[in-house]
Formats: structure tokens, C-alpha cells, sequence
């Protein structure tokens, strides 16, 4: 269970074990998925169309984005730009923080009797929050890993330290919190509907799939259903994801002059309008596929790995006390 369930306060972890069982689930997923979030972030940061019939637009499909990369960066370039950073993101983290907020945060609306049957709303707000003050934390690493992703050779930052110091240099201190207002923006929905559509096909999973072999297809479900997740939460919020990137390469396009064209943008409003203008309504759905798969594979794993980690420590915990 992803939160606190007072129906099982004998299964219910500490706030330690949630924390750990939250941090190593987010690492070990991102660095299982971080070629596709190469791939999302190129695809998202493309001016020009995607598509098969379009020669001049570097990127043109998944499979030609994974042969160009390879060819232009070496076969590991997928997990050299955007690993290192996405796993240094981890340690602090987002998983850590979000599923230890929302357990205590559920916890809390248990304590206050205002669940009453509106478990769905429950979460979706709880999840929401709990994201949200993740983001806060966090989101400097999110524009690094960004600016990480978006280079290619020759790599205008060579070491986390040189781009931590070159940006704050060259663009000041607010450069660490481009696109936070579209990121805020979407992050509670996002993961609002993450946490909520979880639970909800999960408790729909064992009303079409009822078993009492527990163990064997608990973790099927738990990564079905984180998988079921993530696409659902993902494609309702994604435009606002593909914002958050455009502008958080802002003041870097001297970097991306290789990749086509750039563009700048003077806030989340008139990247939006440019962005409608210039590239139609499918240009707010550039990098949906791999952005798609990526979110299956990471929510699936996300939601598979903690709870995972949190059956092993109760095991633990239940075997000491025997």
C-alpha cells in the first residue's frame, strides 16, 4: 500500500524505511530509464517537425534519434548526458521526499476523518503537495540534467561543477529555477494523478483479478499498475512538461545551434503562443512517444521498487520480533 493505510498499522513501515525505500526506488528507476529521458528532452527542445517525411529536422524518429546519438556520441552517450546527472538528482531526492510527504500527509488526513469515502480526491491532492514540495527542492538539479541532455559536442559543460559555476556566473542565481512556474503547474496534477490512479487501478485490478497467491502477483500488479499510471498522468499534463523545458534552456542556444532552430522565450505565456503559432497543436505533443514510454517504464518501476522495499522491511521487522 503507497501511503499510510490504518487498516494495516501492523504493515505500515517507519518514516525512515518509507524515506529509504523512496530514495533507492527513484534511483535504481532513473537509472534504468535515463535513455529515453535523453530522448524525450531532445525530442521536446526541437523546433522543427517530427517526422520521417522532414530531412531538415534533426530528429525525426525514435529509432533514427538512438542511431544519430550513437553515431555522433558513442553508443553510452544515451546514459553519459543525462545518467550522471539524473542519479546525482536522486541522492537528495525527489523519490525520497515524495513518497515520505505523502505517507505523512495521507496520515494526517486519516488522523483528521476527512478521507469518508473520497480516497481518490485524497490523493490526488495529497500527491500533489507532496510533489510539489519535492520540486521545490529539487528543481535545480531538473534544470541541470536539462542543460546536460540538450548539449552535444562539443559539450559546453564538461563537469557539474563547471556548469554549476558557469551559469551562475554567466546567468545569475534565478538560472537554477527556469521553468519552475509550468513545472509547479504541472507537477500537481501530475503526480496528483499518479498516486490516485495507482491505488484506484490497483483496487480495480483485484476486483477483475482476484487472487490469493499475494506475493507472486503483487508485484505484477504493482508495476501494471504504476505503468497504467504514469501513461494516464503523463498524457493529461504533458504540454505543460514541454513548457518547462523550452525555457529552462533559455539563455543556453548558443549550445543547440547544431540541433536546428531556436527560439526565445520571454515567459510561460509567450512560449505557449510561439509555440502554437509556429509549430501547431502537435508542436505541445513533441517527444509524446518516448515521453510516454518513459513515464510507463519509471512510474511503473517507481511504484514496483518501493513497494517492494517496503514489504522487505516489514519482513525484516516482522522476523526480529519473532
Amino acid at each position: 500500500m503507497v501511503g499510510y493505510d490504518p487498516k494495516a498499522e501492523g504493515r505500515n513501515n517507519s518514516k525512515v524505511e518509507v524515506a529509504v525505500a523512496g530514495s533507492v526506488s527513484g534511483l535504481v528507476t532513473r537509472a534504468l530509464i535515463s535513455p529515453l529521458d535523453v530522448i524525450k528532452i531532445r525530442f521536446q527542445l526541437q523546433i522543427e517537425r517530427l517526422s520521417h517525411n522532414n530531412p531538415g529536422a534533426k530528429y525525426r524518429g525514435i529509432r533514427q534519434a538512438i542511431r544519430d546519438m550513437a553515431r555522433s556520441l558513442g553508443h553510452i552517450a544515451q546514459w553519459k548526458n543525462g545518467g550522471r546527472m539524473r542519479q546525482a538528482g536522486m541522492l537528495p531526492g525527489v523519490g525520497d521526499l515524495q513518497f515520505l510527504s505523502f505517507e505523512m500527509l495521507t496520515e494526517l488526513v486519516h488522523r483528521a476523518n476527512m478521507y469518508n469515502n473520497h480516497e481518490f480526491s485524497m490523493h490526488f491532492i495529497c500527491g500533489g503537495l507532496s510533489a510539489g514540495m519535492a520540486t521545490l527542492t529539487v528543481h535545480p538539479v531538473d534544470v541541470l540534467r536539462t542543460r546536460f541532455a540538450a548539449q552535444g559536442e562539443p559539450r559546453v559543460y564538461k563537469t557539474l561543477q563547471e556548469a554549476v559555476v558557469t551559469m551562475f556566473r554567466t546567468e545569475g542565481p534565478l538560472v537554477f529555477y527556469k521553468g519552475l512556474n509550468p513545472t509547479l503547474i504541472a507537477i500537481f496534477p501530475y503526480a496528483g494523478l499518479q498516486f490516485s490512479c495507482y491505488n484506484s487501478l490497483k483496487q480495480a485490478y483485484e476486483w477483475l483479478m482476484p487472487t490469493t497467491d499475494g506475493k507472486k502477483s503483487g508485484n505484477f500488479k504493482n508495476l501494471l499498475c504504476g505503468s497504467g499510471a504514469g501513461v494516464i498522468s503523463k498524457t493529461l499534463t504533458y504540454p505543460l512538461d514541454l513548457f518547462k523545458k523550452r525555457l529552462q534552456v533559455g539563455g543556453f542556444e548558443h549550445a543547440r545551434v547544431a540541433f536546428g532552430q531556436v527560439r526565445h522565450y520571454r515567459g510561460l505565456v509567450d512560449c505557449a503562443k510561439q509555440i502554437l503559432k509556429e509549430e501547431g497543436s502537435l508542436g505541445l505533443f513533441k517527444g509524446l512517444t518516448p515521453s510516454l514510454l518513459k513515464s510507463a517504464l519509471s512510474t511503473g518501476f517507481m511504484f514496483f521498487w518501493y513497494e517492494l522495499f517496503c514489504n522487505i522491511f516489514h519482513c525484516m521487522n516482522t522476523a526480529d520480533r519473532l
